[in-house]
């Protein structure tokens, strides 16, 4: 049998259940899609989830109450009809206005939510209350009370006051349990440089949310009021002026390109990379890399632009990672290539050693290899693989028309930000709805 909807309750029986079990008046109510809005006879609001089974909806259902409010002067006859659970076939009782949920939400905030208040475990305990447990009765069992025999009197030993003093002195205080989300809670919610032992501090879980709470907000406010660039766009800003006084040309690639452009990269339908790589339709995609852009762009420029070409692109890119503190599935990436004179190993660790001592970031280079370029130069901060540089011509050259020596390397800004900005995790770097400059922004 389907359950009924919590308004078509309401307007059939123009009352309410309150979660102390007390019977109220309707006065006035408002829906949206997801809450509704109740203001009672006795002056008290609530706003609750529109939901078919919940707490409230189960005590509408099965007409449950404890006794009615006083202050609302429930009449009667609405008392008798909702305890004998039938309705007259008069008229509903109350109308419920359904509004959109923007309209809803911008009812006033500092309304009090009794709804939300504690429960008396008593009150809703299914043996001493039944009328509030939803579901079979549950009756209690005819046992007949024991008697018990006359115990003689025994006589406590005494305890001094010096020895009860020195067992309370070496009873231990109760070490604080965190679950394993309260930890994420309170992790999510720590700066850039803040740290804490969950074993080691004695504040209780409220206190430490209300306390990195109040910190963040502070953090959005001063960073409102002195800088409100963001890390990101000012990242990509500071990027691209330095690469355009180093005689780059920025260039701006689609971002959804023909699968045959993976092909010719080496990564066709039969490698396991290509799994990564986010498909629309049968032929275009979302491109993981910048490389066939400036493949193409390279192509085109040669013969036209005197050489050395050089060319970069900052822009989004879309894999399937793998979850990780270092990997997203929409990140920025950084490519810079040149084409022709100069094209050497010592000139792009030139370029890399300028780029990164302009950000002020530490690195190191490690020979490597991969399925698309083969050799190849990473660039490592600590256990971070920042870049991975090439220095060309590679076999797939060939598939994009160039048959002269190139150097190139790419970067992922978010690992960038992390880096600089000591951030705990690649998320707090990235287009985020949860982040703003690496600080929670849900408060």
């Amino acid at each position: 049998m389907k359950k009924r909807s919590m308004d078509s309750m309401i307007e059939e029986t123009g009352l309410w259940v309150s979660r102390n079990g007390y019977l109220h008046v309707i006065k006035n109510c408002e829906a949206s899609q997801k809450h509704i809005r109740i203001t009672m006879g006795c002056g008290e609001t609530i706003v609750v989830l529109n939901s078919r089974s919940s707490r409230a909806a189960r005590s509408l259902r099965n007409r449950n109450f404890l006794k009615p409010c006083k202050s609302c002067r429930v009449p009667e006859e609405k008392i008798k009809e909702f305890s004998n659970k039938v309705s007259s076939k008069k008229d509903v009782k109350v109308t419920v206005k359904v509004v959109p949920s923007s309209e809803f939400n911008k009812a006033n905030k500092k309304t009090p939510d009794t709804f939300l208040q504690s429960l008396d475990p008593q009150l809703m305990d299914p043996i001493k209350n039944p009328q509030f447990h939803d579901g079979p009765e549950i009756e209690k069992p005819n046992v007949p009370a024991p008697t018990f025999a006359p115990q003689p009197k025994i006589k406590k030993p005494g305890i001094s006051k010096t020895t009860n003093k020195t067992f309370k002195q070496n009873v231990k205080p109760k070490k604080t349990e965190f679950t394993q989300n309260q930890k994420d809670r309170i992790l999510s919610l720590l700066g850039p440089d803040e740290m804490i032992s969950f074993s080691k501090d004695k504040r209780s879980f409220e206190e430490l949310e209300s306390t990195f709470k109040m910190q963040r907000k502070k953090d959005l406010v001063l960073m409102y009021e002195t800088n409100r660039e963001n890390l990101l766009g000012k990242l990509e800003r500071t990027i691209t002026n330095f690469f355009v006084d180093m005689g780059f040309l920025e260039i701006k690639s689609p971002i959804l390109i023909p699968f045959e452009y993976m092909e010719r990269m080496g990564i066709g339908e039969d490698k396991k990379l290509s799994e990564q790589i986010f498909r629309v339709g049968d032929d275009m995609c979302l491109r993981p890399m910048l490389a066939p852009g400036l493949y193409r762009f390279l192509y085109r420029f040669d013969n036209v632009l005197p050489e050395p070409t050089k060319i970069f692109e900052i822009g989004p890119c879309y894999r399937k990672e793998s979850d990780g503190n270092s990997h997203l599935e929409e990140f920025t990436m950084l490519n810079f290539c040149q084409m022709g004179l100069n094209s050497t190993r010592q000139n792009l660790e030139y370029l890399i050693q300028d780029f990164l001592g302009f950000l002020d970031i530490e690195y190191e280079l490690v020979s490597n290899s991969c399925m698309v370029y083969g050799d190849t130069i990473d660039v490592m901060h600590k256990n971070m693989e920042l870049s991975s540089a090439v220095v060309g011509p590679v076999p797939i050259d060939m598939d994009w028309g160039i048959d002269k020596p190139w150097i190139g390397a790419g970067f992922g800004l978010e690992r960038l930000l992390k880096v600089k900005h000591n951030l705990k995790n690649i998320k707090r770097a990235a287009r985020s709805d949860s982040y703003y400059n690496g600080i929670s922004i849900n408060l």
